[in-house]
Protein backbone atom coordinates (compact mmCIF):
# COMPACT_ATOMS: atom_id res chain seq x y z
CA UNK A 1 0.00 0.00 0.00
CA UNK A 2 1.38 3.53 -0.88
CA UNK A 3 1.02 6.87 0.73
CA UNK A 4 0.59 10.20 -1.12
CA UNK A 5 2.93 12.16 -0.11
CA UNK A 6 2.80 15.92 -0.16
CA UNK A 7 5.54 17.17 -1.96
CA UNK A 8 5.29 20.68 -0.39
CA UNK A 9 5.50 19.30 3.19
CA UNK A 10 6.52 16.22 2.70
CA UNK A 11 4.50 14.64 5.27
CA UNK A 12 1.53 12.79 4.16
CA UNK A 13 -2.33 13.91 4.86
CA UNK A 14 -0.50 17.44 6.57
CA UNK A 15 -1.91 20.68 5.22
CA UNK A 16 0.33 22.97 4.42
CA UNK A 17 1.04 25.66 7.30
CA UNK A 18 -0.92 23.29 9.99
CA UNK A 19 2.47 22.11 10.86
CA UNK A 20 4.51 23.51 13.50
CA UNK A 21 8.64 23.94 12.73
CA UNK A 22 9.72 26.88 15.15
CA UNK A 23 9.61 27.56 18.24
CA UNK A 24 7.52 31.03 19.50
CA UNK A 25 9.16 33.44 20.78
CA UNK A 26 7.58 33.13 24.48
CA UNK A 27 8.98 29.19 24.19
CA UNK A 28 12.66 30.42 24.04
CA UNK A 29 12.01 33.28 26.77
CA UNK A 30 10.84 30.36 29.09
CA UNK A 31 13.98 28.21 27.86
CA UNK A 32 16.22 31.16 28.85
CA UNK A 33 14.71 32.00 32.19
CA UNK A 34 14.85 28.43 33.08
CA UNK A 35 18.93 27.79 32.19
CA UNK A 36 19.26 31.53 33.92
CA UNK A 37 18.05 30.06 37.40
CA UNK A 38 20.10 26.98 37.07
CA UNK A 39 22.73 28.63 36.23
CA UNK A 40 22.13 31.25 39.15
CA UNK A 41 21.93 28.18 41.24
CA UNK A 42 25.23 26.39 39.94
CA UNK A 43 27.70 28.93 39.50
CA UNK A 44 28.26 30.42 42.91
CA UNK A 45 29.12 26.74 43.86
CA UNK A 46 31.90 26.80 41.28
CA UNK A 47 33.41 30.07 41.60
CA UNK A 48 36.17 29.53 44.43
CA UNK A 49 36.92 26.03 43.15
CA UNK A 50 40.03 27.39 41.28
CA UNK A 51 41.45 29.85 44.17
CA UNK A 52 41.35 26.86 46.44
CA UNK A 53 42.84 24.33 43.92
CA UNK A 54 45.77 27.10 44.02
CA UNK A 55 46.06 27.26 47.39
CA UNK A 56 46.26 23.59 47.64
CA UNK A 57 48.66 23.31 45.52
CA UNK A 58 51.10 25.98 47.02
CA UNK A 59 50.54 24.05 50.27
CA UNK A 60 51.81 20.95 48.48
CA UNK A 61 54.59 22.34 46.88
CA UNK A 62 56.14 23.82 49.63
CA UNK A 63 55.57 20.26 51.71
CA UNK A 64 57.86 18.63 49.08
CA UNK A 65 60.05 21.55 48.98
CA UNK A 66 60.40 20.90 52.85
CA UNK A 67 61.35 17.75 52.31
CA UNK A 68 63.84 18.23 49.54
CA UNK A 69 65.58 20.68 51.67
CA UNK A 70 65.28 18.39 54.22
CA UNK A 71 67.62 16.20 51.92
CA UNK A 72 69.85 18.57 51.18
CA UNK A 73 70.67 19.11 54.95
CA UNK A 74 70.96 15.35 55.51
CA UNK A 75 73.53 15.17 52.83
CA UNK A 76 75.29 18.64 53.57
CA UNK A 77 75.16 18.97 57.18
CA UNK A 78 73.29 22.21 56.72
CA UNK A 79 70.28 23.94 55.27
CA UNK A 80 70.71 26.67 52.49
CA UNK A 81 71.49 29.79 53.54
CA UNK A 82 69.30 32.74 52.07
CA UNK A 83 71.48 33.88 49.93
CA UNK A 84 71.89 30.95 48.60
CA UNK A 85 68.29 30.18 48.68
CA UNK A 86 66.07 27.65 46.97
CA UNK A 87 68.88 27.73 43.68
CA UNK A 88 71.41 25.41 46.32
CA UNK A 89 68.98 22.58 45.20
CA UNK A 90 69.62 22.75 41.72
CA UNK A 91 73.20 23.96 41.24
CA UNK A 92 75.94 23.25 43.90
CA UNK A 93 76.78 25.77 46.06
CA UNK A 94 80.55 26.65 46.80
CA UNK A 95 82.07 25.16 50.20
CA UNK A 96 79.26 22.72 50.45
CA UNK A 97 80.35 19.26 51.27
CA UNK A 98 78.62 16.19 50.12
CA UNK A 99 75.99 17.73 47.98
CA UNK A 100 74.64 14.82 46.30
CA UNK A 101 72.37 17.06 44.08
CA UNK A 102 70.69 18.47 41.98
CA UNK A 103 67.64 17.58 44.59
CA UNK A 104 64.73 18.88 41.81
CA UNK A 105 64.97 17.09 38.86
CA UNK A 106 62.95 20.11 36.85
CA UNK A 107 64.48 22.91 38.50
CA UNK A 108 62.83 25.73 40.93
CA UNK A 109 58.80 25.69 40.40
CA UNK A 110 57.04 29.34 41.43
CA UNK A 111 54.05 28.89 43.23
CA UNK A 112 50.53 28.68 41.27
CA UNK A 113 50.36 32.51 40.78
CA UNK A 114 53.44 32.49 38.90
CA UNK A 115 56.00 33.90 41.47
CA UNK A 116 59.14 32.52 43.39
CA UNK A 117 58.48 31.02 46.50
CA UNK A 118 60.31 32.50 49.43
CA UNK A 119 62.91 30.81 51.67
CA UNK A 120 64.57 32.03 54.56
CA UNK A 121 67.39 30.80 56.65
CA UNK A 122 67.16 30.46 59.33
CA UNK A 123 63.85 31.32 59.46
CA UNK A 124 61.48 34.29 61.56
CA UNK A 125 58.30 32.19 62.06
CA UNK A 126 60.55 28.97 62.59
CA UNK A 127 64.07 30.56 64.03
CA UNK A 128 65.09 27.02 64.59
CA UNK A 129 64.79 26.59 61.04
CA UNK A 130 63.94 28.10 57.64
CA UNK A 131 60.76 29.81 56.15
CA UNK A 132 59.33 28.14 53.42
CA UNK A 133 56.32 30.55 51.84
CA UNK A 134 54.24 32.01 48.70
CA UNK A 135 53.12 35.69 49.15
CA UNK A 136 49.73 33.87 47.76
CA UNK A 137 46.76 35.58 45.49
CA UNK A 138 48.17 38.95 46.41
CA UNK A 139 51.51 38.25 45.36
CA UNK A 140 52.98 40.44 48.31
CA UNK A 141 53.24 40.31 52.10
CA UNK A 142 49.90 39.93 53.65
CA UNK A 143 47.40 38.18 55.42
CA UNK A 144 47.30 35.48 52.31
CA UNK A 145 50.53 34.01 52.59
CA UNK A 146 50.68 30.54 52.38
CA UNK A 147 54.29 28.84 54.34
CA UNK A 148 55.44 25.75 56.38
CA UNK A 149 54.63 27.40 59.70
CA UNK A 150 51.35 26.80 62.00
CA UNK A 151 49.00 28.87 62.32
Amino acid sequence: MRTHRNRRNGAAGRRPGSARGAFTLVELLLVLVILSVLAAIVVPTFTGRGEQARITAARTDIARLEATLDTFEIDTGRYPTTQEGLNALVEEPSGVRDWRGPYLRRGIPNDPWGNPYVYRYPGERNPDSFDLFSYGPSGRSGGDDIGNWAD
